[in-house]
C-alpha cells in the first residue's frame, strides 16, 4: 500500500499535481496540500451535482471489539455536528438544499454521498465539510441509532441462508473474520459509545486518507477553487494509519473445510464453495483474469451451465470473484435440484477439475466475456450520481487508474492469464464448502457420502 504520510512543507500553490495517470477526458484530478485528493467528473446531462467523500476505513480496520463500528460511524455521519447542532437541524438543512443522501460501508471503504441541484454546489460542499470534519457523536443520538444499525443486522438474519454465510465467513477468514464482516457484531453495535466513535475518527478521518468527488453538471475550473477555500484548513495526520495499525494478512486456508447449516426456512439446498483469490497489491493481472473467467462461466453456452443447469441437476450455478486489496474471495454458489443434490455436487467438482484444460472454453466465449464486461461497465456509467460510487470503490481497493483502464486491461487477458489464475488459486487449492439445508431434507441426501457428516 502506498504511504499516506505527507511532509507538510510550504508549497508554492494550494494544489499539487497528482501522479500522471490515464484518465477519461471528463475526469480532472488534483490534490490539496493537506493530502486530500479531489476528483471532478463533468457530465452536463442534467443540472445536478453529486458530492461524495470516501475514507479508507471499513471492516478491514476492525478487530472483534470494533466490528460493526465503521458502519455505525457511517450512520452517525448524518447527525449533529459543530455547525448543525442536532439531527433535526441536519434534516432541515437537507430539505432546504434539496439533498438526497446516503452512505455505505464495506470491507475496505466507507463513503458518504448526496445529490443536489448544481446551483447549490457550494452550500453542498460546506454541508459535507461540516459532517466529515466536525461530528459531535451526541450520546442520545447514538442511543437512538444503535438499534437502527443493529436492525439492519436483524434484517440480514431473516435471510434463511444468513447463518450459513456467517459460518462460511468464519471458516474462510479464521481469526480475521471480523476484517471481512462489515455488518458487525450485535453486542459491539449495541454497546458502542461516543468514545469509540472518536477513536475511529482519530485513526482514519483525515484528508490524506480520503478523496472528495464532485460529479455532474459542474465545471472543474469552478469546483477546485471552492474546494480549496473550504477544505484546505482540514488538518492532515502526520502518520500512516496503515503502518501504525497494520491490516493483518489473511491466514491461508488448509485442506478442505466442510460444514453443514440447518435452516428450517430454506426452501432449497444451497452449496457455497470458497477459495482465497488474488488481491490488487500482489497479483493485479489475476484480478482481471478472474473477472473474465467468471463471465465465461456465466454464459449459457459454457460447459458449466450446460452440465449443471441444462441437464436439470441444478437450478443455478454462479462463480464470482470480489476484487480487494486484501485477499479477494472466489465464491461458487450452487443451487442444486433438491432431488439430485449429491449428483449436482459431484458434477460441479468434476467441472472444476476441468477448468485448466485448454479446451474447456472457446475463443468465442473468451471474447464474449470481455464484451459482456465492457457492456456492464458502460451501463454502470449511465448515471453519474451512481457511477461515482464505483469510482470511489476502486480508489480504496486499488487505484483510480485500475478502474479507468479496466476495460482496456480486460481486453489484454489471455488464455495463459486465465490458466495461471486457475492453477494459482483454484485447482487443488485449499477451500471451504458449506451446505445449507432444511432439516426435513436430511434423509433425502447422503450427507456422509458428500462429506458433510463424518463416518462413525
Amino acid at each position: 500500500m502506498r504511504k499516506i504520510y505527507l511532509a507538510f512543507a510550504a508549497l508554492a500553490s494550494m494544489f499539487t499535481a497528482t501522479a500522471q495517470m490515464d484518465l477519461p477526458s471528463n475526469f480532472y484530478m488534483q490534490k490539496l496540500d493537506n493530502g486530500l485528493e479531489v476528483l471532478v467528473i463533468e457530465d452536463n446531462t442534467v443540472p445536478l451535482a453529486t458530492v461524495e467523500i470516501v475514507v479508507r476505513n471499513g471492516s478491514y480496520t476492525e478487530d472483534s471489539s470494533f466490528n460493526g463500528l465503521s458502519h455505525l460511524y457511517e450512520h452517525m455521519f448524518f447527525k449533529a455536528n459543530k455547525d448543525i447542532p442536532s439531527q433535526e437541524d441536519f434534516l432541515k438543512r437537507v430539505n432546504e438544499l434539496g439533498i438526497v443522501f446516503n452512505g455505505t460501508t464495506s470491507d475496505e471503504r466507507v463513503n458518504y454521498f448526496f445529490t443536489l441541484s448544481n446551483r447549490n454546489l457550494k452550500e453542498g460542499l460546506l454541508f459535507m465539510n461540516s459532517a466529515i470534519r466536525y461530528p459531535l457523536f451526541l450520546e442520545q443520538e447514538m442511543k437512538n441509532e444503535n438499534p437502527v444499525v443493529d436492525g439492519e443486522f436483524q434484517r440480514g438474519e431473516s435471510n434463511p441462508y444468513f447463518a450459513m454465510f456467517q459460518q462460511f465467513g468464519r471458516e474462510m477468514w479464521g481469526e480475521n473474520y471480523y476484517r471481512k464482516n462489515p455488518i458487525g457484531l450485535h453486542d459491539v453495535i449495541l454497546t458502542a459509545t461516543p468514545e469509540k466513535m472518536n477513536i475511529i475518527k482519530e485513526k482514519y478521518y483525515y484528508p490524506n486518507n480520503s478523496m472528495l468527488v464532485v460529479a455532474g453538471d459542474v465545471d472543474h475550473n469552478n469546483v477546485f477553487p471552492m474546494v480549496k477555500e473550504i477544505y484546505s484548513s482540514w488538518e492532515p495526520c502526520d502518520f500512516d494509519p496503515f503502518q501504525k495499525w497494520p491490516i493483518p494478512e489473511m491466514k491461508p486456508l488448509e485442506g478442505e473445510t466442510m460444514f453443514l447449516t440447518e435452516s428450517p426456512n430454506a426452501q432449497v439446498p444451497l452449496i457455497l464453495i470458497g477459495f482465497h483469490g488474488p488481491d490488487t497489491r500482489n497479483d493485479l493481472q489475476s484480478t482481471y483474469a478472474a473477472d473474465v473467467f467468471s463471465y465465461i462461466l456465466q454464459q449459457a453456452s459454457s460447459k458449466l451451465q450446460q452440465e449443471l443447469v441444462e441437464t436439470g441437476l441444478a437450478f443455478q450455478v454462479q462463480v464470482g470473484y470480489q476484487t480487494a486489496k486484501y485477499t479477494g474471495p472466489i465464491q461458487i454458489i450452487l443451487v442444486p435440484n433438491p432431488m439430485k443434490v449429491q449428483e449436482a455436487y459431484n458434477k460441479l467438482w468434476e467441472q472444476i477439475s476441468m477448468w485448466s484444460d485448454p479446451d474447456y472454453f472457446t475463443d468465442e466465449q473468451l471474447e464474449t466475456a470481455k464484451r459482456l464486461l465492457a457492456i456492464d461497465d458502460a451501463y454502470g456509467k449511465e448515471s453519474t450520481s451512481s457511477f461515482v460510487h464505483t469510482v470511489t470503490y476502486w480508489w480504496a481497493s486499488a487505484t483510480i487508474g485500475y478502474y479507468t483502464n479496466y476495460v482496456d486491461n480486460l481486453q489484454k487477458v489471455t488464455r495463459e492469464d486465465i490458466d495461471r489464475y486457475i492453477k494459482t488459486y483454484i485447482s487443488g487449492k485449499p477451500h471451504v464448502v458449506g451446505l445449507a439445508l432444511n432439516p426435513a431434507m436430511k434423509d433425502m441426501i447422503d450427507l456422509k457420502g458428500m462429506g458433510f457428516v463424518k463416518a462413525e
